[in-house]
């Protein structure tokens, strides 16, 4: 179980199973709203609120140092198991939007334990070599972990709270592997990093993660602003999908995606980050820009249209955490990864909010094209970056 493979594996596998929380209410928002009176308005808050747990949970995580001050795997463990309960908490006793808007803020929060978290875990078992790949591995597990509950609420015919009782019992699933099976590995520091809740912000001081980060910013505008609303996007095109039209989503975004992630992630080790990001970035920014379009097209090439966005939107995601990680103290990767990711998670919130009332104000057929502003940003600043030669490939007996 200490080799970097079967590790790389299991961090992976307990990301698919532990970030099956993520998305679990947004997947069955149209019988939320009929069960329990919901405005389409007030809806939005249903994932919101996950953003803004995430963010907070981040940022605690950063000023305290957590990631790299707390056993990985016991922090990863803890944080998926208290999402599961949250989850299958608001399964339970939610009567209204109140209640499901505080839990849903608390399965955020510990969220923001595991995913960061499991980044750190990948980074500690990849070399310089193979890093890009292995955090296209773990970015490919989130797409498969947060589409997850499309697929479970697209294959059966499960009432709301069914769908989040059993995505409740796969995130603790997750959590069991994470205690029982996931341990770190040897490439990063394993010395306990000394308390300092003030690196996160000199990072932003420095000229290359700022440039890193700020392509991760525009990724981010765009990528979980996609996720909430595509569902919603291709209900309401003309193609007709038979009533299967979350089996689609599920197919394009969780499964094309992961293969994207996979593919970014060979391409960042082969043709260097800069060139696989830019790349990942101008497709998914010509999709933003094309989806007017798309919207009045027939089944078949919506799907392949949405199987290129989903596959590009994420596809360089694992590209800035891999930069990231390769350009901030060692000591500290896993407060940058974590303040990386919370300020990211805050635009979320506004990019999530803005497609809804751009379709109110136009019609859906417009609505995504306000995210093509994240992938123009994206592009300027990972323009800049300047580009560092491939590592040569070392020998390391055990960890390749």
């Amino acid at each position: 179980m200490r080799t970097a493979g079967v590790q790389r594996a299991l961090i992976a596998t307990v990301q698919v199973l532990a970030l099956a929380v993520w998305f679990s209410v947004s997947a069955v928002v149209p019988s939320v709203q009929q069960d329990l009176g919901i405005s389409s308005s007030s809806a939005v808050w249903l994932t919101a609120s996950v953003q803004l747990g995430f963010v907070a949970g981040a940022v605690t995580s950063a000023a305290l140092n957590l990631a790299d001050r707390v056993p990985v795997h016991l922090l990863l463990g803890t944080s998926a198991a208290l999402a599961a309960v949250v989850t299958s908490l608001l399964a339970l006793v939610a009567t209204g939007l109140p209640e499901m808007v505080g839990l849903r803020f608390l399965t955020g929060l510990f969220l923001a334990g595991v995913y960061p978290t499991g980044m750190k875990l990948m980074a500690s078992w990849a070399s310089a070599t193979r890093r890009g790949l292995s955090m296209g591995l773990l970015i490919g597990a989130l797409t498969l972990g947060s589409a997850l509950p499309n697929l479970v609420g697209g294959l059966a015919a499960l009432e709301w709270r069914s769908v989040l009782h059993v995505t409740a019992v796969v995130g603790g699933l997750g959590s069991l592997l994470a205690f029982a099976l996931v341990r770190p590995g040897p490439h990063l520091s394993r010395s306990k990093s000394p308390l300092d809740p003030g690196y996160a912000l000199r990072m932003f001081t420095q000229r290359r993660p700022l440039l890193i980060n700020l392509g991760y910013f525009g990724h981010m505008w765009e990528l979980y602003a996609l996720w909430t609303w595509i569902p919603v996007f291709v209900l309401h095109a003309s193609a007709d999908f038979g009533g299967y039209s979350q089996v689609m989503v599920f197919a394009t975004m969780g499964v094309v995606g992961f293969a994207g992630c996979l593919l970014g992630g060979w391409a960042a080790d082969r043709f260097g980050r800069r060139r696989a990001a830019v790349t990942a970035l101008t497709v998914s920014g010509a999709c933003c820009l094309l989806s007017p379009l798309a919207f009045d097209a027939a089944a078949p090439l919506l799907a392949v249209f949405c199987a290129v966005w989903g596959a590009s939107v994420i596809a360089d995601s694992g590209v800035f955490s891999t930069a990231l990680s390769e350009s901030v103290d060692p000591q500290h990767v896993g407060t940058a990864l974590t303040a990386q990711t919370a300020v990211g998670f805050a635009l979320t919130v506004a990019s999530i909010q803005i497609v809804p009332l751009l379709a109110e104000a136009t019609q859906w057929r417009y609505a995504l094209l306000v995210l093509a502003a994240g992938p123009i940003l994206g592009v300027l600043a990972m323009g800049r970056l300047e580009a560092r030669g491939t590592p040569q490939r070392t020998t390391t007996s055990g960890t390749a």
